[in-house]
């Protein structure tokens, strides 16, 4: 197996489409995938599937991204100074969904920031995302893949959400045996007609018809309401495992997300985007366990 066509599988994992790669990596589309194909053959495994959105790592190929991207990460570092951080400068506007940027990317930001004291973060946490397509931000996760546009796309990583209640409210209203019994309780979610991605539809997956009574376009609202006691809201683990007056209700049940780390292919290699995109990936492989809810 040779290295830089790990290189190539690279492009095209982030990429999503041949051409997108080759332009990232200033060679022609037949090119990259010559050099995709001899890696599989070389590992005796398809990487990708062909799909309307372009190339879709398979599971050997997901497997492959992460240790792939250790091996660069690795690299990086050997080829990197002490003192490199010091020298990134300029601005980065990263757009992140409201619960993940203030419940995980904003509790271990201070990191990034002071290895990079020279850089400017814009940590755009909100309901609803720039669009990297349009350079609103540098660096967007997203809760799908984007269809098209000329940007870099990689999962960043899987999360978990499950019931949560306050553990007042469960003292005072009895435990909850059955998801039939949902319906006896408040539920608190988002409000219907305001969901900015349609991924935010969680309690129908639980059981159909299953409908919010108290809703907020915020997840950090929602989170408010739970902890004051005013019902049953599904959460990210990463919310309500960090807030010890929550607890899990019917434990077994639970909604499986995907986070999306999306760049522009014009700006995917610039140092500070380079530099902020390896951090989080990293993190984001650390923290596993708080993201999944294990």
């Amino acid at each position: 197996m040779h290295w830089d066509d790990l290189r190539y599988f690279l492009a095209v994992s982030r990429a999503g489409q041949l051409s997108r790669a080759a332009a990232a990596l200033g060679v022609d589309a037949t090119t990259v995938g010559r050099r995709v194909r001899r890696l599989e053959k070389a590992l005796g495994q398809t990487l990708f599937e062909q799909t309307q959105e372009g190339q879709t790592p398979t599971e050997a190929g997901e497997l492959l991204l992460v240790k792939a991207e250790a091996m660069e990460r690795e690299v990086r570092a050997i080829e990197a100074s002490p003192e490199a951080g010091e020298h990134l400068a300029g601005a980065i506007r990263v757009s992140v969904s409201e619960g993940f940027g203030t419940w995980f990317v904003a509790h271990h930001l201070s990191g990034f920031a002071a290895a990079h004291p020279r850089l400017r973060i814009d940590l755009v946490a909100s309901s609803g995302f720039l669009n990297p397509s349009r350079r609103e931000a540098d660096v967007a996760i997203l809760l799908a893949r984007p269809r098209k546009g000329p940007l870099f796309t990689r999962k960043l990583t899987d999360y978990r959400l499950r019931l949560y209640a306050a553990r007042s409210y469960l003292e005072a209203r009895g435990p909850v045996p059955n998801v039939e019994a949902l319906r006896g309780h408040p539920l608190i979610g988002y409000v219907p007609d305001l969901l900015y991605a349609p991924e935010l539809r969680y309690l129908t997956e639980i059981a159909p018809a299953l409908e919010p009574r108290i809703r907020s376009t915020s997840i950090n609202a929602q989170y408010r309401l739970v902890a004051s006691g005013a019902g049953i809201a599904v959460l990210p683990c990463f919310i309500g495992d960090a807030d010890g007056a929550l607890t899990r209700v019917l434990d077994d049940i639970s909604v499986t997300r995907s986070f999306w780390l999306v760049t522009h292919a014009d700006t995917r290699q610039l140092p500070r985007v380079d530099a902020f995109v390896a951090w989080l990936t990293e993190l984001a492989g650390v923290r596993q366990a708080r993201l999944l809810g294990t």
